[in-house]
C-alpha cells in the first residue's frame, strides 16, 4: 500500500493550504457508516489505514504542490522551438509524487497498481486539486488513460504500456477535439490508415489537449480518436488508437520521436501551469485500442472517469478559495461590525458571514456527495449501486464545477477590492475554476445526459430510487428532537415533492413529443437535483452528528451549515421546479 512508501516523500517549503483531513475522517468513519472503507474492501483496508494515507497526502499536497501553485500561474508553461517547458520545480515535484507511489496507489490492481478504493482516491484528488489544480490534471488524465487501456486494450498493449504508465514514468492524454469538431465527436476527421503490420498511420490535428506535451516525464501515451478509411460516417465510424510521443524499443527504452508535433500551446484565462497543446499527427504510428469503429466505448471509460474527477476538482479549488477568503475575513478589520466590539474582523459582518457560510455549506455537501458516489462505485456489484452512481456522475460534474465558479467568485467578494488584485491570490482560483464547467463535457452536455439517458430512458426508475433513499434518511433524522433536524426534514420533504413534480413535467413533455420543452430546461432540472442531493448529504451529516452524546465545535458547525444550506440553497429547488414545468419560452 501507499503507506509503505511514504518515506519517499521529500519535504519542501510548506504552502498555505490546509487539507481538510478531519472532514474525511468524519465521512469515512461516521457519516456513511462506522467504516465504509472496510465495507467496500471486505476488511482488507480499514478507514484507519485510509486516514494514514489521506493525512500523508495532505502533507504532501501542502508542502510540495501548494508552493508551486502561484509559480505555475505566473510563469506558466512555455513553448519555444517545438518544445514545451514547465515552470521550475514542476519536474522535481512530479518525480517526488511518482516516487512516493501516489499515482500507482490510485491505479487499479488489474492495471498493476495498489487499487485504493475510489473513496480514498477521491480524497487524495481533492488535495491535489486544491493545492495545485493545473498540476493535478496530469496524473488525473494518466489515471483515466490507464483505466481505458485496462478495459479495452489488447493484452499485448496492456503488458507493454501499463507498467510504465502506472509507475508514472509515462503519462497519458485524451485526444478528442479538433478545430472543426469541438464537442461534436461525429465530426472528427483525423484519419488512421492500416499499415498492414498491426500498426496504423494516424494523421490529423487535435486541439485543446491537456498536458499534451511537457518535460516532467520521459514519454507521453496519447489516446486518439480517429476514423479509418471507408468507416461509416458519424459516431459509428470512430476508432481509438494509442499513439506514443516516443516509439519504445522492445525492452521499454525509448527510440525515435513519433510523428507527433506540438504546434503550439494555448494562452488561457487560467490553469497556466497546465500545457494545453495543439498536436499535429503526420502518419504517426499508433495501435488500435478495442474494436474497430468502437472507439467511443473505450474513450468514454476515460471520459466518465474524467467527469467524476472534474467534480472533485471543483470541490478542491472551492475549498482552497474558501480557506483563503476565510483566513482573510478573520484577520481583516474594516468598519464597525453591527452588535460586536470595535476591532472585530470583517468575518463578523452579517453579509460576510453569509458568504462564508454559503461557501462552506456547499463545500461540505459536495464533499459528502463525492464520498457517497465514490462508495457506490466501490460497491457497484451490490443492488442498484452502479445505476445510481452513473446517475450521479453528471450531477457531480456539473454541480461541482458550476459551484467552483460561484464559490471562487464569492471568495473574491469577501476580499473586496483586494480580491481583484492578483497579489492576494484570490483571483487565480476564479480564473482556474472557470474552465471546469466547460471541459470534459459542458454543463449542458451533462444535463442532456442526465435527462435523456438517466431519467427518461428508464422511465424515472433510478431517479425514483434515489428519492426513496432520501425519504428513508429523513425518517432517521426525524427521530431527533432538535431544531435543525426538524427544519431539515421539513425542507427536504417539500423539496422532494417539488423534484417529483418537476420530473413528472419532464416525462409528460417527453411523452407528448415536446422534446424542446424537455431539453430547454435540462440544466435547471440538473441544478434542482444537485441542490436536492446537497440537502440529502446534509441530512446524512446531521443524522450522524445528532447521534453523538456530546457535540464538538465541528459538530455545531456542521449543523449550522445544514440549516444554512436548507434555508439558502435547498429553497431554490421550488423556483427551479417552476422553471422546469414552464419548458421552453418561445
Amino acid at each position: 500500500m501507499v503507506n509503505d512508501r511514504l518515506s519517499a516523500l521529500v519535504s519542501g517549503e510548506p504552502g498555505n493550504y490546509v487539507p481538510p483531513v478531519a472532514e474525511y475522517d468524519f465521512l469515512l468513519k461516521e457519516a456513511f457508516g462506522t467504516d465504509i472503507v472496510a465495507r467496500s474492501t471486505d476488511g482488507a483496508l480499514t478507514a484507519d489505514d485510509a486516514m494514514d494515507a489521506i493525512a500523508a497526502a495532505g502533507e504532501f499536497a501542502s508542502e510540495v504542490f501548494a508552493p508551486l501553485n502561484t509559480v505555475g500561474d505566473r510563469v506558466g508553461a512555455t513553448f519555444a522551438d517545438g518544445v514545451v517547458t514547465l515552470p521550475g520545480g514542476f519536474k522535481d515535484a512530479y518525480e517526488q509524487y511518482t516516487e512516493a507511489g501516489w499515482l500507482s496507489a490510485a491505479a487499479s490492481e488489474e492495471a498493476g497498481g495498489d487499487g485504493l478504493p475510489i473513496t480514498v482516491v477521491s480524497a487524495l484528488s481533492e488535495f491535489w486539486n486544491a493545492s495545485n489544480m493545473a498540476f493535478a490534471l496530469c496524473p488525473g488524465l494518466s489515471l483515466g488513460a490507464i483505466r481505458a487501456l485496462t478495459a479495452h486494450g489488447s493484452q499485448e498493449l496492456r503488458d507493454f504500456y501499463l507498467p510504465k504508465m502506472v509507475s508514472g514514468e509515462w503519462t497519458g492524454t485524451m485526444n478528442l477535439t479538433e478545430p472543426q469538431a469541438g464537442t461534436d465527436l461525429a465530426a472528427v476527421r483525423t484519419m488512421a490508415r492500416d499499415n498492414g503490420d498491426g500498426s496504423w498511420a494516424i494523421s490529423g490535428q487535435k486541439i485543446f489537449i491537456t498536458w499534451g506535451d511537457h518535460d516532467v516525464a520521459e514519454n507521453i501515451v496519447h489516446l486518439v480518436l480517429a476514423r479509418t478509411e471507408g468507416a461509416p460516417e458519424g459516431h459509428r465510424g470512430i476508432s481509438l488508437f494509442l499513439v506514443p510521443k516516443f516509439m519504445p524499443n522492445p525492452d521499454g527504452t525509448l527510440g525515435a520521436r513519433n510523428s507527433v508535433t506540438t504546434v503550439g500551446i494555448e494562452h488561457k484565462l487560467g490553469i497556466h501551469g497546465s500545457p494545453t497543446c495543439v498536436l499535429q499527427y503526420e502518419d504517426a504510428t499508433g495501435y488500435l485500442v478495442g474494436e474497430l469503429h468502437q472507439g467511443l466505448i473505450g474513450m468514454f471509460v476515460m471520459m466518465n472517469e474524467a467527469r467524476f474527477g472534474m467534480g472533485v476538482q471543483g470541490l478542491g479549488i472551492s475549498q482552497r478559495a474558501f480557506q483563503r477568503a476565510n483566513d482573510y475575513a478573520h484577520s481583516r478589520v474594516q468598519g464597525a461590525v453591527m452588535g460586536l466590539p470595535d476591532g472585530t474582523p470583517i468575518a463578523g459582518h452579517p453579509d460576510v458571514r453569509r458568504l462564508l457560510l454559503s461557501m462552506s455549506s456547499r463545500i461540505s455537501a459536495l464533499r459528502a456527495l463525492v464520498v457517497f458516489a465514490a462508495d457506490l462505485q466501490d460497491r457497484e456489484a451490490e443492488g442498484n449501486n452502479q445505476a445510481i452512481a452513473e446517475f450521479l456522475t453528471p450531477i457531480l460534474k456539473s454541480w461541482g464545477t458550476e459551484e467552483s465558479v460561484h464559490i471562487t467568485s464569492d471568495a473574491i467578494q469577501v476580499h473586496g477590492g483586494m480580491g481583484f488584485i492578483e497579489e492576494t491570490g484570490a483571483a487565480q482560483h476564479y480564473r482556474d475554476a472557470r474552465i471546469t464547467p466547460i471541459y470534459e463535457g459542458t454543463t449542458a452536455i451533462q444535463s442532456n445526459d442526465l435527462v435523456g439517458r438517466k431519467v427518461l430512458r428508464d422511465g424515472g426508475k433510478t431517479a425514483g430510487e434515489l428519492l426513496g433513499m432520501m425519504q428513508a434518511q429523513l425518517q432517521q433524522l426525524a427521530t431527533f428532537d432538535h431544531p435543525v433536524a426538524k427544519a431539515t426534514v421539513d425542507r427536504m420533504g417539500r423539496a422532494i415533492l417539488a423534484a417529483t413534480r418537476a420530473t413528472e413535467a419532464l416525462a409528460g413533455n417527453a411523452a407528448a413529443g415536446k422534446m424542446r420543452d424537455v431539453f430547454a430546461v435540462s440544466v435547471p432540472y440538473q441544478e434542482l437535483l444537485s441542490l436536492l442531493a446537497g440537502g440529502y448529504m446534509h441530512a446524512i451529516i446531521a443524522t450522524a452528528v445528532l447521534g453523538r452524546d456530546t457535540l464538538s465545535a465541528d459538530d455545531e458547525r456542521r449543523l449550522t451549515e445544514a440549516d444554512f444550506f436548507g434555508a439558502h440553497h435547498l429553497a431554490k429547488v421550488h423556483t427551479l421546479a417552476e422553471t422546469v414545468a414552464a419548458g421552453e419560452i418561445a
